[in-house]
């Protein structure tokens, strides 16, 4: 008789504290220190904060014992945390992968509308990537956007690229939507 098999589990935990580097590593001691292991993170810096994303497997005890920990660390090294349990991500075989770049004068819409593009057209949205910065040449705030978004199966491509660029020059942004790759080939 044969056992079946285990489903890997999942904390995603997430931080917010203003020291990057000490926020990093005592998340990821701990996690060691309990026998699990990141599976995955991100790093940003949002002015005087840090945010950390931690995405971490282990046995269900592992993770219990490391999820009882953190309320303590978080005080002890003055971050605030969230946790919640996750499963993995079903596979999508049939589902592309693309990148949208976004270049535009900055306008507190921007970010909703191509949000709402993206659902109405049924688009799953995994990693949205958003600076501002002042043009040099203008003074003018200036919105650079990078989203990974997955195109569900049976999307008829160029359609879909059609509507996005149309979309875009409505709103008069500078994009562009691709195929994704990956970053090291």
């Amino acid at each position: 008789m044969s056992t079946p098999p285990v489903r890997e589990q999942f904390l995603v935990i997430s931080a917010l504290g203003p020291n990057p580097m000490e926020l990093t590593n005592v998340l990821c001691r701990a996690t060691h220190e309990n026998r699990c292991a990141v599976s995955s993170s991100r790093l940003t810096r949002h002015g005087e904060f840090s945010s950390l994303i931690l995405q971490v497997s282990g046995s269900w005890d592992a993770l219990a014992r490391l999820e009882g920990s953190l309320a303590a660390l978080a005080k002890r090294h003055t971050f605030t945390i969230s946790v919640i349990r996750s499963a993995a991500l079903e596979p999508r075989p049939q589902a592309l992968p693309y990148v949208a770049y976004v270049s535009a004068a900055y306008r507190p819409d921007i970010l909703n509308e191509l949000c709402q593009f993206f659902i109405d057209h049924r688009v799953e949205l995994e990693n949205l990537t958003c600076d501002t910065y002042e043009a040099p040449q203008t003074g003018s705030t200036m919105l650079n956007a990078t989203i990974t978004v997955t195109l569900p199966a049976g999307t008829q491509i160029s359609w879909l690229r059609d509507q996005f660029l149309d979309f875009a020059d409505a709103l008069n942004l500078d994009a562009l939507i691709e195929p994704w790759r990956p970053q090291n080939p």
